[in-house]
């Protein structure tokens, strides 16, 4: 899976937690969390949808790592089969 199709695969799992977010007004270098108001909840459900979307593992000790877009795009990138 090249970059721009796991962003596809990221951003639509992201929009099905938060319809209400303009993905194209989001930007990568700032915390993902802050930019689309998501509570711890929603953050778990978005991180249990990538895991069920590409079979990733995300440890819960890993979760402090996903801040920004691109740090989700870098992990996830490093893991994809």
């Amino acid at each position: 899976m090249n970059q721009d199709e796991l962003k596809k695969v990221v951003l639509a799992t992201l929009l099905a937690i938060a319809p209400e977010v303009e993905a194209d007004e989001l930007r990568a270098d700032k915390p993902l969390r802050n930019q689309v108001d998501l509570d711890s909840m929603d953050w778990l459900n978005f991180l249990l949808g990538l895991h069920e979307k590409l079979a990733v593992d995300i440890p819960e000790a890993d979760y402090a790592k996903l801040v920004t877009l691109n740090d989700v795009l870098a992990y996830l990138g490093a893991r994809v089969r």
